[in-house]
């Protein structure tokens, strides 16, 4: 049914001239996707010029969608992320720390499946139930998981008067995500600049207003969408989750390696997975083995911040989207003190 109503839209819009040329918006390929969830016809446009001169195309959309399927509501979002690398007029080196971000702090790993974006989301929170102003940016282009994680994923962000993309908040947490624009089983086959590309606009075409962290939700690996961040995105420090697998941390000591020749600070290693304490006899068991992460920041001279136990709660909250309600909050509440303590005594040697 989404197809046939995508080509419909799609007939209907052939007819709205780009103003660079007598061409269609499909033909200029300024039109470049349309999504359809949650009744709400998202579309995506690929500008290359100021944003302003855009406003009679985008009335123009919003006319035909707003005649032609009114049961629909209309999102329009502008992106250049076929252009930013072509720009003569953006400085490679130039760093992105957006106005009114205090910290900006990158969760990252070597590897898949050790729990980088839960721990993202519960030290999020945790640091917001201490009053700062917390937001978070899924960095995982190709599978993002924060929309669920927050409870998110049915709803889809706005642009404001600026032309800026509007974060959604849940749980006192503001949120950007790839996952918001996107259908959730639709697969993100996209080369490197574009991901680059796509990242650097998450960060600078987002409205984040005031922020005292801002928590990066890296993927997994050391590769480009790791790199765009460390090189172009005014770091405060990253943390290094694994598990105490010795394969986890070797994944783990080549993440840690990165940050440290890109001179970002390690704020510590976080042990994921570390135990689990039977619900009935209450006997602990290291499922994964014992202190890998602990030794592992003691050899290379980094803190370690704490372990975070298997547990149900998280599992079942992180599917629900609720995660303030995990029994385990303490362990996070713990660790965003450390967290806390790193950045500002940093911040009183650097002033």
């Amino acid at each position: 049914m989404s197809k046939i109503l995508i080509n419909e839209i799609k007939s209907h819009l052939k007819k709205v001239k780009d103003f660079q040329s007598d061409n269609s918006i499909l033909e200029t390929k300024t039109l470049n996707e349309i999504i359809i969830d949650n009744r709400t016809i998202t579309i995506i446009l690929n500008i290359s010029k100021p944003k302003n001169l855009y406003n009679n195309i985008i009335k123009t959309i919003e006319n035909i969608i707003n005649d032609k399927f009114n049961s629909y509501k209309t999102n329009i979002i502008l992106t250049s992320e076929n252009l930013i690398s072509k720009s003569k007029n953006i400085n490679q080196n130039e760093d992105i720390k957006p106005e009114g971000i205090d910290h900006i702090i990158a969760v990252a790993s070597g590897k898949g499946g050790v729990g980088k974006s839960t721990i993202s989301t519960n030290l999020a929170i945790s640091l917001s139930k201490n009053n700062y102003n917390v937001g978070i940016l899924d960095a995982d282009i190709y599978g993002p998981s924060q929309p669920k994680l927050l409870g998110l994923q049915d709803n889809k962000p706005t642009q404001n008067s600026e032309g800026k993309i509007n974060t959604l908040k849940k749980h006192g947490i503001k949120c950007m995500s790839i996952g918001f624009l996107i259908e959730p089983t639709k697969p993100m086959i996209w080369r490197g600049p574009m991901i680059q590309s796509a990242l650097q606009q998450l960060i600078k075409d987002v409205d984040w207003g005031k922020l005292d962290f801002l928590i990066v939700d890296m993927p997994p690996g050391t590769g480009d969408v790791q790199l765009t961040i460390t090189q172009k995105v005014t770091l405060s420090g990253a943390i290094i989750i694994s598990t105490p697998q010795d394969i986890a941390l070797q994944d783990a000591i080549k993440g840690l390696n990165m940050f440290k020749k890109v001179e970002v600070p390690i704020i510590g290693l976080v042990e994921n997975m570390s135990y689990h304490i039977c619900p009935k006899c209450q006997e602990k068991t290291m499922v994964f083995g014992s202190g890998g992460a602990e030794n592992t920041a003691k050899n290379f001279n980094v803190p370690f911040l704490g372990k975070i136990p298997l547990d149900i709660s998280i599992r079942e909250n992180s599917d629900k989207g609720t995660p303030n309600k995990n029994t385990m909050n303490k362990n996070f509440d713990s660790i965003s003190k450390e967290i806390i303590k790193f950045i500002y005594n940093n911040e009183t040697k650097n002033f």
